[in-house]
């Protein structure tokens, strides 16, 4: 399903821009109309840096990006200074003097700049999708509508923290294995490219008939030996390539549905998904966004095609006027039933917000537990995959020479 960038007004003629997926236009501006908006004018492709359209700006945080981290600090300083009396306007103009990251600076600056010519704040952070995403804006949206605006920023800081700590776990606990495999290869093509071509002139000289595996391995050592920077190209066009299909609708549902039928991975895929469905739909309920705009903000959230196909199914069973707990129980292979049994529980006693928030903290936990788990599960299939590696090498190496050696006796 693409990504739309759109444009469009309110019924009052407030300008609104923001990004939504939909399968076309037609869709996109039915679902904007149920939400009081008037399309304008949507396309698929970012106006850009055009490092973005080839995912440059994800790989190098630094080109043109703004950071998790630089986010929290920003709500969170917003929020003390509105709660200490200082006005929008040069709350934002200090903010935007602090700043270190230089895209920040530019966004803040113009977002004051709309502010002085008369916009709400929520429009002004509207024009910038790519730094504010859609819950950002919701939130700050209702939190102007109802007065409520120190609150919501409260409730953002919460939601940001939680999602940074969250991703920290599981980049901490990847970082092993990366770190494992990394040295495991540059060793590998540092043995290729020094030890195997001396080692092949000595079988040539010697003249040996080398099997096959030797031939493999004496090949990629030349190449790469020769050839680096052939080698160097087709790596990073598989890369991109790689990018470029998991980015399209076939190569996700691919790439998601291996991962989700990993083992031990796809445990915490799921269970971190449904950390991020419960706590980010617990933050909007809470902030007083109605369910099914929080549905659709929930669904831009997600990460996995499944997931998001799942929300997305669900919005349009509650627009029928069916209850959330019944939308999700098709999807118990993915939501667990206790979300469900919860969200159900919720709506009977009017707590919702509360009880997921809770039930939010303790898919954290699971993660937590799950990724520390991981750990323990890669380290002995790395050793078995080094060992593999590395007994598959001596052996190709190895063998010519034991061959002559029989042959002296």
């Amino acid at each position: 399903m693409p990504k739309y960038f759109f444009k469009a007004k309110s019924q009052k003629g407030k300008p609104y821009s923001s990004a939504q997926e939909a399968s076309n236009k037609q869709e996109l501006a039915r679902n904007l109309r149920q939400e009081g908006y008037l399309l304008i004018s949507a396309d698929t492709k970012k106006t850009e840096s055009p490092f973005s359209i080839y995912g440059v700006s994800g790989l190098l945080p630094f080109f043109g990006r703004v950071s998790l981290k630089d986010k929290i600090v920003l709500t969170r300083n917003l929020k003390v200074m509105i709660s200490a009396g200082v006005s929008l306007p040069k709350a934002l103009k200090t903010l935007s003097a602090q700043s270190k990251n230089k895209k920040l600076k530019k966004v803040l600056t113009q977002v004051l700049e709309q502010i002085i010519k008369g916009s709400n704040f929520s429009d002004a952070l509207a024009e910038h999708p790519d730094v504010f995403s859609n819950l950002f804006y919701n939130m700050v949206k209702v939190g102007e509508e109802s007065g409520g605006l120190e609150e919501n920023l409260a409730i953002l800081v919460r939601q940001m923290e939680r999602e940074y700590r969250l991703k920290s776990e599981i980049k901490e606990a990847m970082m092993y294995p990366a770190v494992v495999i990394s040295a495991m290869i540059g060793i590998g093509i540092l043995m290729l490219i020094v030890v195997v071509p001396s080692l092949a002139k000595t079988f040539e000289e010697l003249e040996i008939e080398l099997p096959l595996t030797t031939k493999v391995v004496i090949g990629l050592g030349n190449f790469l030996s020769e050839r680096w920077y052939l080698a160097a190209l087709i790596a990073v066009l598989l890369f991109f390539l790689f990018r470029a299909g998991a980015s399209r609708r076939r190569g996700r549902k691919i790439v998601d549905a291996l991962l989700l039928r990993a083992p031990v991975v796809s445990t915490i895929i799921k269970k971190t998904n449904a950390a991020y469905t419960v706590r980010t739909l617990s933050s909007l309920i809470s902030a007083g966004v109605p369910l099914v705009k929080s549905l659709a903000i929930v669904s831009e959230t997600l990460s996995n095609f499944y997931f998001k196909e799942a929300i997305i199914q669900a919005i349009e069973k509650v627009r029928k006027g069916e209850k959330l707990s019944q939308a999700l129980r098709p999807y118990q292979e993915l939501y667990p039933l206790t979300v469900i049994q919860m969200v159900e529980v919720g709506e009977e006693t009017g707590e919702t917000s509360s009880i997921l928030e809770k039930l939010g903290d303790f898919f954290e936990e699971e993660v937590t537990s799950a990724t520390k788990n991981l750990t323990a599960v890669i380290e002995p299939v790395l050793m078995l995959i080094i060992g593999g590696a590395v007994g598959f090498f001596a052996v190709s190496m190895i063998q010519p020479m034991y061959s002559m050696l029989n042959a002296l006796q």
